[in-house]
Parts: C-alpha cells; structure tokens; sequence
C-alpha cells in the first residue's frame, strides 16, 4: 500500500512518539495490511519427513564462556565492571577504565570506540542519555549530533550552558542505534554509578526512557517519568542526587512541538538549582 508523503510523516511520528512512551512490543512478527479484506494464502503441506519444528536461537557475537549460563556471565561482567570503576579517582581514568574494559556485548558489535562523556568535570549538573549513535561513534564524544546540537542550544538558553557533564547509560554505539537492552545498561552501571560519584552534581537530567528506566529503576514510560523528580540513590557509598527525567533531543527533532515541554523542565531544573546555589556559603 502507497501511502501520500504527509501519511508516511504522520506514521513516523506516531512510532517514535509511541517509543518515547515506552511501547516496546508488536502484536504481530510481521506487518499486515489491515485495508485489504483477503484471506490468507494457504499453507503448504508439511513433508512427511521434514523434522518438527523447534524454537531459534541468535547466537552472540562474543559468546559467554561454556561453562557459565546466561546469568552467571552478566553477573560477572557485572562484578568485573565494579571492580573495575572503583579504580578509577578522576574522570579520565574512568574513562581508561571503560575503554579497556570488554565486559559489555555491545564493545563487540561493531562499535568505533567508547564513547564516555563530554563537559565539565566537577559540573553540577549532569545529563544521562541512552547510548551513542553513528556521529558520537565516529567521533568519540556523547551528544554532537543533531541531538545533542540541539540539547546544546537549549542548555544555552535556559542558562545551563558551560554548567553540565554529559554521559550515556552505554558507551558503546548499540547497532543500528537501537535502544541498549537492560542487560547492556547493567553491565555498564558500575562505571555510570562512579561518575556520579566523581561529578557529584547537585542535580541529574535524564533525557529518553531508557535513560529514566535505568537510574530510576523503574519500568514506568517517559510520559509518566517526565516532569516529576525522582531520586538516583547509590547503595555503595550513599551517593544520591535528584534527578529529571525528560524527552531526548532526537524525539524532539521528530516532534518539534514536543519542545515546549522540554524547555519546562530545563527550566525547572535551572530554577532548583540556582535555587540551591544562592543557599550555599560564599
């Protein structure tokens, strides 16, 4: 079925608002057009001796040992990237710590190179996106694309410019920049957790819902996250910061009259914390 350019714009924009919302799943493996009232095509007859059918498998690029199962291997590049991370006093050891590691799937799908953070080192705020995409990949660095262009200019502008220290719940680029799965987040969370132990930032912007999902705990969709401050608490060490979730950038070059909302919560957020800063000692 041919659908007018606008109907293709419309549907797009329909997709990703329902994946900004959390709907992750379809009801069918394979797209049906429901316009067309046709019944369908017979199946073939099963050979008498074609073998029965059984569930398939995708086999990972970097395969766990054999003598581990499925949660045994994550638990230990789990246990390996904590180790790991409490080495490191400074960002930038944290960041030679991550790119030596080899723990995490996604280091071995195709990825350039890690991509660990961008900004000031002892900012106050610091901003948790999902995961790099083709551009980050290439260059190294989280939110130079189109997005984070975009993120840069409203940070600007709500005053937060020069104030912030931007990371990833990955730092590998997920292939076809898709969503990092749980399981990829968790075997980085360690290195996330020791950054925002390193930065200590008074406030946390999570943008996207993976991001939100991941340092908030929770499987709540980002239209119900975004907007209301929750709280990133460390079981090790009592590190805790408030955090705001909202929409990511790419949404919003999507959607752009998402961005009215976004710029309500920037500036939430700014108000808090200048809120916080006129309270401290001089």
């Amino acid at each position: 079925m041919n659908a007018s350019p606008a109907a293709s714009d419309a549907l797009t924009a329909l997709l990703a608002f329902w994946h900004e919302a959390g709907v992750e799943d379809c009801y069918e493996a394979a797209p049906v057009d429901r316009t067309r009232e046709t019944a369908p095509p017979p199946r073939a007859p099963r050979p008498a001796s074609a073998p029965p059918q059984t569930t398939g498998t995708v086999t990972p690029l970097r395969p766990a040992p054999s003598s581990m199962g499925a949660t045994e291997a994550l638990a230990d590049a789990v246990a390996r990237a904590r180790a790991a991370a409490r080495t490191a006093d400074s960002l930038e050891s944290l960041t030679d710590a991550i790119r030596a590691f080899d723990g995490c799937p996604l280091s071995g799908m195709g990825a350039r190179q890690a991509v660990v953070w961008r900004g000031e080192a002892t900012a106050p705020v610091m901003i948790v996106g999902e995961g790099p995409g083709a551009e980050e990949d290439a260059r190294g660095l989280p939110f130079v694309g189109k997005a984070g262009q975009l993120l840069d200019r409203m940070l600007k502008a709500a005053g937060l410019d020069g104030r912030v220290m931007i990371t990833n719940t990955v730092f590998w680029r997920p292939p076809g920049n898709r969503t990092p799965a749980a399981d990829e987040q968790a075997v980085c969370a360690p290195f996330v957790a020791r950054a925002l132990e390193l930065v200590k930032p008074k406030l946390v912007l999570t943008v996207g819902a993976a991001a939100a999902r991941a340092v908030l705990h929770t499987t709540e969709g980002i239209t119900r996250l975004r907007g209301k401050w929750g709280e990133w608490h460390l079981a090790e060490g009592g590190v805790s910061a408030p955090v705001m979730p909202t929409l990511h950038p790419a949404f919003l070059l999507r959607q752009p009259q998402a961005k009215a909302m976004v710029w309500a919560d920037l500036l939430e957020l700014a108000v808090r914390l200048d809120g916080d800063d006129s309270k401290s000692p001089h």
